[in-house]
């Protein structure tokens, strides 16, 4: 696909994109782990503010496919995208009432700690390790794989070669951050992400606002009728219109992301740099403000990008839409563009870089750190903190490198599956073995194992049959068909199994083991929840 945009806009963004790949990567070496110190590389100390705290963690929650392919479907399916908007801020809140505080408490470095902590085995440290791999996986391949092809958009090249060329650059940038920067440098890079793109979106989208005389019902209005669909824009279902049950289709898949997106490692793994129960709430406070704000800025450009360039012109562009993000922030500029009109542009592209390096840098750092915490050192009694630290950096390559030759496998391919795919497993085994190991007193060893593997495979058998992966033209495999679960989602069937498989493995251990179980909790009940003691070991 090749942009129309300006020869200054390309080369500007060109300068945009180097400029900030070289600071970045400056800033991971200056503030990186200058000794073998556990708690330097995998929290830093727990040294961040309760408002840089917060806004790592938006920055780690906002990744490019929130950016990218909420702001597609806002602009292709009008009501249908600004409610997936709400439910992506709506999931981090219930982070933020209901698991924020037991994680901190509970966990050290990594979700296998959390789970661990009534249950110690090695078992169930590998069963978390292969969980975490397996939801972030796929949204490393979705960031690496929209690298080129955001590339290619913005810069103007359309050759197969340079699309990969980009993939591999920038995920080598990537595993450098986070085996150069640990948490504390990758952190720095989400903070500057997330007030890049706050900061150039809430410009964009007052732009638009002026468009239409800060009117947002003339907005709306005229982005229903450059919809094509009329006043189906704004009402819900257009988006699973296509599904033989398209409202229960909707509500499974917002239920997803409610459920699934807001536990998916990468996020939790900040909640362990909180240095009290204190602050992990006032971290989460400013985190969920800051989601919120977003979700205003990309309701506005979505519906901006339908109004001024149309909904034909952008599936035109991508089927997906993930170009209506850039789309509608060139449109606000009108046909005259001034030079600073053009930085601007220019700012919001980097922004959008800027948000698959520090996305994609997260996740291979929560992989890292889960790979040598819960399966590496669990081998050895007393492991150094330098051969740790030195088996994390080794495992950021480990993850990055397989990563990034399977982004150039997708590439050009729909990624919608593997973004779904993610959020499924979150919302089917991370979600259930979180709340039951946090909250149920008689939860066994056996009921959590039942619970990550369950979930994990229910989710992994009826994925393929959904009809994200095959049976319509918008598809991973358009040209097949074996289509037979009608929803775009598994949550419908994959989020009670993976809740009853805890169940039934608890039950299935018997009553002596139940009760066991419910001892050991009441004896940690009170730091868990109430977080008196912080476990250092």
């Amino acid at each position: 696909m090749i942009s129309e945009f300006s020869g200054n806009a390309q080369a500007m963004s060109l300068v945009g994109f180097t400029s900030v790949a070289t600071i970045t990567l400056l800033l991971c070496v200056m503030t990186g782990p200058d000794r073998d110190d556990l708690d330097e590389f995998y929290t830093g100390y727990s040294s961040l503010s309760p408002m840089r705290n917060g806004l790592a963690i938006a920055g780690d929650y906002i990744s490019a496919a929130t950016v990218l392919g909420t702001g597609g479907v806002i602009a292709l399916f009008g009501y249908d995208g600004t409610v997936l908007a709400l439910s992506t801020a709506l999931s981090l809140m219930l982070l933020m009432f209901l698991l924020a505080e037991p994680l901190r408490n509970a966990g050290r470095f990594t979700m296998g700690d959390a789970l661990t902590r009534r249950m110690p085995g090695r078992g169930v440290r590998i069963a978390a390790c292969a969980v975490t791999l397996a939801a972030l996986l796929p949204l490393m391949l979705v960031q690496l794989a929209g690298t080129g092809q955001l590339m290619a958009f913005i810069l103007g090249f359309s050759g197969e070669s340079m699309q990969t060329g980009c993939i591999i650059g920038v995920g080598a940038l990537m595993i450098s951050y986070a085996a150069i920067g640990g948490m504390k440098g990758t952190a720095l890079i989400q903070i500057l992400k997330i007030v890049m793109l706050l900061g150039s979106g809430m410009v964009v989208a007052l732009l638009i606002l002026n468009r239409f005389d800060w009117d947002p019902g003339a907005l709306f209005g005229a982005a229903a009728a450059n919809s094509g669909v009329g006043s189906a824009f704004l009402s819900s279902g257009l988006q699973f219109a296509g599904g033989p049950s398209p409202g229960l289709d909707m509500i499974t898949a917002h239920l997803t992301v409610v459920l699934g997106g807001g536990v998916l490692p990468h996020v939790t793994m900040r909640m362990y740099t909180a240095s009290s129960a204190r602050q992990v709430r006032r971290s989460m406070s400013w985190a969920v403000s800051g989601v919120a704000l977003f979700v205003l800025v990309i309701t506005v450009i979505g519906f901006g990008a339908t109004a001024l360039v149309g909904r034909a012109a952008i599936a035109q562009v991508d089927p997906q839409g993930n170009t209506a993000y850039l789309l509608g922030s060139q449109a606000a500029f009108g046909a005259e563009v001034s030079t600073a009109e053009t930085f601007l542009f220019t700012t919001v592209t980097t922004a959008v870089f800027l948000t698959l390096l520090a996305s994609v840098a997260g996740m291979i750092l929560a992989c890292a750190n889960s790979l040598a915490h819960d399966v590496f050192a669990a081998r050895v009694q007393e492991m150094s903190p330098r051969r740790e630290m030195t088996l994390a950096r080794l495992s950021a390559l480990g993850v990055g490198i397989p990563a990034i030759l399977l982004a150039t496998l997708v590439q050009h391919r729909s990624l919608q599956p593997l973004v779904t795919l993610s959020f499924c497993l979150g919302a089917s085994a991370i979600a259930p073995a979180l709340v039951y190991s946090l909250f149920w007193r008689r939860y066994t060893r056996t009921g959590l194992l039942s619970t990550l593997i369950g979930g994990s495979l229910a989710v992994l058998l009826l994925m393929p049959g959904t009809n994200l992966v095959s049976g319509s033209p918008v598809s991973a495999f358009p040209d097949a068909d074996f289509n037979w679960l009608p929803f775009t989602t598994t949550g419908l069937f994959s989020i009670p199994l993976g809740f009853a498989c805890g169940w039934l493995g608890t039950v299935a251990s018997g009553r002596r083991k139940s009760e066991e179980q419910r001892h050991q909790y009441e004896a940690v009940e009170g730091w868990i929840l109430a977080g008196a003691v912080r476990r250092s070991r």
